[in-house]
C-alpha cells in the first residue's frame, strides 16, 4: 500500500469521533453500511467502516475507482444521494448499484486543510431509504464537514509540531489545537442539534423518537465536553475563567432547573433538593449553574446509586452556600488532594465517560467568584461545598 494512503488511513483512524459519526448516521438514516473513503485519481481505499450488512470491506481495502460514484463526487465537488436506484432517473441504468447490490446510497465530499479533495463519507443499503430531505442531507453534510475540520486540525497540529523546539512550546501548541478544535466543533454540532430538534417535532413513531432522544443526549454531552475543554484551554493559556457578572433575582429557579435537567437524564437516581435563595445576587448565573451541574454529575457517577443525592443552597450571614452530597465509599485524604486536578480520574471508577474536567472546572468557577470549594468525606456521605460572598442584596434563609 502507498505510504501516503496508509498515513491518511491512520489519520482517520485516529479521529475518535468517526465511529460515533458513522453509528449516528446509520441510526438516523437507516443505512446499514457507512464508511469514510480516501479517494484519488487511481484508488478508492476504505479508511473506517461500520458494516451491518456483511459488505466485507475493512480499513485498507481497495475498490476499482471506476466502479464507484466517488470519482464523480471528486470531479463535481457535489454530493450524490440515491433513494431507490432502480427507480432513479439518473442512476437506474448504472451498473454500479447492481454490482454492489444497493438501492439507497449517499456520498459526500471530505476536504483537507488546503481545500484539496480527500475522499468521501459514504453510506448504502440493499433496501430503498428516504434520504432526500433537507434535514438528513444537512446532517450528513455537517458530519462530512466535521471530519474535514478534524483532518485540517490534525494537519495544523503536525505542521506546528514540526516547528517546536522544546516541551513548553509543545504544550502551548496542544492548548491552541484544543481551542481551535473546540471552536470549530461548535458549528457542525449546532447544525446537528437543530436537525435533531426538527426531526423530534416531525417524527411520531416510538423507535425514531428513541433514536432521536439518544442523539439529543449525545449532542448535549458533546456540548458539555467542548465547553469543559474550552474552559480548560482558556485557563491554561492564561486567559482565566470567563465570567459575566450581573444582578440576578432568579438564581433559585436557575439552580432548580439545573437539577431537574439532570434528573431527567438520570431518572434512576433519587435527588433531594433544598434550594432557598430569595432576593438578588451578583454573580455569573450560568457559571454557578455549571458548577452545580458538574458537582451533581460527579455525585451521580461516583455515588452509591442506592442512596439519594442531596442538593442544598442557601444564604446565611451574606454568604451563599451550595452543597451536593452523596452516599458511597469514603474518599481517602490523598485522593481528595487530587480531585480538582484536570484530567484526573479515580482508578476505581472509570465509567464516567467524561474527560476528568468537571471538578477542575468547578474549582476554576469558584476561584473566579473568589469563593471556596471544599470536600468532606466519611464512611456515610461525601459532601462538596461551594461558598462565596457574591455581593448580595438577598433575604437570608431562615
Amino acid at each position: 500500500m502507498n505510504a501516503l494512503i496508509e498515513k491518511d488511513i491512520q489519520t482517520i483512524q485516529s479521529i475518535e469521533a468517526v465511529p460515533h459519526i458513522m453509528k449516528m448516521l446509520a441510526d438516523a438514516t437507516g443505512l446499514r453500511f457507512i464508511c469514510v473513503a480516501r479517494v484519488t485519481d487511481e484508488k478508492w481505499t476504505t479508511c473506517a467502516v461500520l458494516d451491518r450488512v456483511n459488505f466485507n470491506l475493512h480499513p485498507g481495502d481497495e475498490l476499482d475507482i471506476s466502479t464507484t460514484f466517488c470519482t464523480q463526487v471528486k470531479k463535481s465537488t457535489q454530493p450524490i444521494v440515491i433513494e431507490h436506484a432502480l427507480k432513479d432517473e439518473h442512476y437506474s441504468k448504472s451498473k454500479i448499484p447492481i454490482m454492489y447490490g444497493f438501492e439507497s446510497y449517499f456520498s459526500f465530499p471530505i476536504y483537507t486543510k488546503n481545500g484539496d479533495f480527500f475522499g468521501t463519507l459514504c453510506g448504502l443499503d440493499p433496501l430503498p431509504v428516504k434520504l432526500k430531505t433537507v434535514e438528513i442531507q444537512q446532517q450528513i453534510k455537517s458530519f462530512a464537514d466535521l471530519i474535514s475540520r478534524q483532518i485540517e486540525a490534525d494537519e495544523r497540529l503536525i505542521t506546528a509540531e514540526s516547528e517546536l523546539f522544546n516541551a513548553n512550546s509543545a504544550a502551548k501548541l496542544q492548548e491552541q489545537y484544543i481551542a481551535i478544535l473546540g471552536h470549530d466543533l461548535r458549528t457542525p454540532l449546532s447544525a446537528l442539534t437543530m436537525g435533531v430538534s426538527f426531526l423530534k417535532d416531525h417524527v411520531t413513531d416510538a423507535t425514531s423518537q428513541k433514536i432521536l432522544a439518544r442523539m439529543d443526549n449525545s449532542a448535549t454531552r458533546m456540548k458539555r465536553l467542548i465547553s469543559d475543554v474550552m474552559d480548560l484551554t482558556r485557563g491554561k493559556m492564561g486567559n482565566g475563567m470567563e465570567l459575566n457578572i450581573k444582578t440576578v433575582d432568579n438564581l433559585e429557579d436557575i439552580l432548580i432547573h439545573t437539577v431537574d435537567e439532570l434528573s431527567g437524564l438520570h431518572p434512576e437516581r433519587e435527588i433531594h433538593t433544598n434550594i432557598a435563595i430569595k432576593g438578588s445576587v451578583n454573580c455569573d448565573p450560568e457559571r454557578i449553574a455549571q458548577l452545580l451541574s458538574n458537582l451533581l454529575i460527579n455525585a451521580i457517577v461516583h455515588g452509591d446509586p442506592q442512596q439519594a443525592i442531596e442538593v442544598n443552597a442557601s444564604i446565611e450571614n451574606s454568604v451563599f452556600a451550595l452543597s451536593v452530597s452523596n452516599g458511597g465509599e469514603q474518599i481517602k485524604p490523598e485522593v481528595i488532594d487530587k480531585l480538582f486536578q484536570p484530567f484526573w480520574r479515580n482508578e476505581n471508577n472509570k465509567q464516567s465517560g467524561g474527560l476528568g474536567l468537571g471538578l477542575f472546572i468547578a474549582s476554576q468557577i469558584t476561584s473566579a467568584h473568589e469563593g471556596s470549594l471544599t470536600v468532606s468525606s466519611n464512611e456515610n456521605r461525601t459532601i462538596f461545598t461551594f461558598q462565596a460572598t457574591l455581593g448580595m442584596n438577598a433575604i437570608e434563609s431562615e
